[in-house]
């Protein structure tokens, strides 16, 4: 079993920025990929982000000019350096981790809400 807990979130003005954190424990070796998702109200949630155990990323042709992932294996912690927020970046941003081959964890999510 892993758990995940994010942090990092809060209210900010447009432009502004945000870094948010995912902490794993538990079987944190087991972890291949870890993800951000995003759900705001009444919309799907999305894939925001992604980094595999050994670094290849992924980013959201919608925000890669402005968000960034990476993670400290050492921390089993993941980041999502977020630049430049816009009030559509509102959401729940919730981590995911992967273990492979088809067991998926999630944290219960934290809110950013940025304001125009």
């Amino acid at each position: 079993q892993v758990q995940l807990v994010e942090s990092g979130g809060g209210l900010v003005q447009a432009g502004e920025s945000l870094r948010l954190s995912c902490t794993a424990s538990g079987s944190v070796f087991s972890i291949d990929s870890m993800d951000w998702y995003r759900q705001a109200p009444g919309l799907r949630r999305e894939l925001v982000a992604s980094i595999a155990k050994y670094g290849n990323t992924y980013v959201a042709d919608s925000v890669k000019d402005r968000f960034s992932i990476s993670r400290d294996n050492d921390k089993n912690t993941m980041y999502l350096q977020m630049n430049s927020l816009k009030p559509e970046d509102t959401a729940v941003y919730i981590c995911n981790a992967v273990v492979i081959p088809d067991q998926y964890f999630w944290g219960r999510g934290t809110q950013v809400t940025v304001s125009s």
